[in-house]
């Protein structure tokens, strides 16, 4: 359950990034920029975690190319129910 929240939790973050580009949110300036910092700086993190635990990432049951973008999107969120499952 911890998983699933904190995946909705995330999409609901990209979900209101992604609007703030196209419609005014009802939030300050300010606030939306640093949202938007913030999932730029995730989206960089979680990419550079397809590279250090590659080998987690691998333990997915699908094609490698979605793991990859499930990482991308959640981190840890993915890759870490996978290698608790592994062992």
């Amino acid at each position: 359950m911890f998983y699933l929240l904190n995946k909705l939790g995330l999409l609901a973050l990209y979900a209101a990034t992604a609007a703030s580009f196209f419609v005014a949110l009802p939030l300050p300036a300010e606030v939306v920029h640093w949202m938007r910092l913030i999932v730029g700086g995730l989206l960089v993190a979680h990419a550079l975690e397809v590279v250090v635990f590659h080998r987690k990432v691998a333990l997915y049951q699908g094609p490698m190319m979605v793991s990859v973008f499930l990482t991308v999107l959640f981190g840890f969120l993915h890759w870490l129910p996978l290698s608790k499952a592994q062992r």
